[in-house]
């Protein structure tokens, strides 16, 4: 009995030691998560918006073509894209059903008054009609020649041609098509005469004037070049809800008509803040936050973001200049949770 007794604190403490190695194992498991981290830095910032648009033919460098009558288009001969010189055809018409009978009743007006006008001379000569006899029946000829020519098609149809030499866009019609007098069918941008055409807010829209900087970005391409505001155009457009803004294209960069365009601008003058990469902001149901790292811990800590600048945001509240903000990693983070940075 008094050995068992004995025994006893032997165990207790053996226990206890038994204890310890467990708890030492489940640090030894706790998870480290590898990220990388950037400073938060304070320097200039500025109020940036981001439109977006295409490269479309300067006002005196694009040439359109319409229909001069009610027409079937026959054939397209230049598509989009097609560079061509002046005189060239672009699409061929064939009058439709209601133009070959306007056409065919021009002719037979204009063959009518001709051979009045015929008849009404040889009166004269033989004086059986008096001069303004004769002069009314010229002005009755003239007339229905003219009306004739103004049709813009003859029963055989006739070509849209190029005025000038260029490159065809906008050309949407397609073979069998019915197109009404005047419309549209095509038009012809002069190279190297290109202006961009950027959709913005209406309100940002206000803020925006003629000669504010701004940097174009060829989606295509990817090259970028700056050049000055040239117009704003306040009026929403009812597709897009957008308002435009202008900007000559000059010479030498690589763009075409009809391809994507980017543009920043700067809207305010530039002021001293906080920023961080953009990576390292992170979104919860709306709410901003960015994880710092503490001795080794990460920190969920909320923000509230401000204007971007490229790859970096600004900072309005939540971080101080120097605190580290995880850039990678992020995601798979917890409040609280050990970290190694790479």
């Amino acid at each position: 009995m008094r050995r068992l007794i004995a025994l006893l604190p032997l165990l207790a403490l053996a226990g206890c030691g038994s204890g310890g190695g467990d708890e030492d194992e489940a640090a030894k498991s706790d998870p480290v998560a590898l990220v990388r981290t950037a400073p938060v830095q304070a320097g200039a910032t500025s109020d940036r918006t981001i439109v977006y648009g295409m490269a479309e033919a300067g006002p005196g460098g694009e040439h359109t073509l319409v229909a001069p009558a009610e027409a079937i288009v026959d054939r397209i001969v230049a598509p989009n894209g097609t560079a061509v010189t002046a005189g060239q055809a672009v699409v061929r018409l064939r009058p439709s059903r209601t133009s070959a009978s306007d056409i065919a009743k021009a002719a037979a007006d204009a063959a009518t008054a001709s051979a009045a006008y015929a008849r009404a001379r040889r009166m004269r000569a033989d004086g059986l009609m008096s001069d303004a006899d004769v002069e009314t029946a010229r002005a009755a000829a003239d007339t229905a020649r003219a009306v004739r020519l103004n049709l813009g098609l003859s029963g055989a149809g006739g070509a849209l041609r190029a005025p000038v030499a260029g490159v065809v866009q906008g050309l949407n019609a397609r073979s069998g098509d019915q197109v009404a007098a005047g419309a549209t069918l095509a038009t012809i941008a002069v190279p190297g005469d290109l202006r961009a055409h950027l959709g913005i807010d209406p309100a940002i829209a206000q803020r925006v004037h003629a000669g504010q900087p701004l940097q174009l970005d060829s989606l295509a391409s990817g090259d970028h070049v700056a050049v000055p505001v040239s117009g704003v155009d306040s009026q929403v457009d009812q597709t897009t809800r957008l308002a435009s803004i202008y900007a000559r294209i000059p010479r030498g960069f690589s763009v075409g008509p009809g391809e994507s365009l980017r543009g920043a601008l700067a809207l305010t003058a530039q002021a001293n803040g906080l920023t961080i990469p953009y990576s390292a902001l992170l979104d919860d149901g709306g709410k901003s936050f960015v994880y710092t790292v503490r001795g080794g811990v990460a920190h969920r800590t909320p923000v509230l973001p401000g204007n971007s600048a490229g790859d970096r945001i600004q900072v309005l509240s939540g971080l101080a200049a120097g605190d580290k903000v995880v850039t990678e990693g992020g995601t798979a983070l917890d409040d609280g949770m050990r970290v190694r940075e790479q």
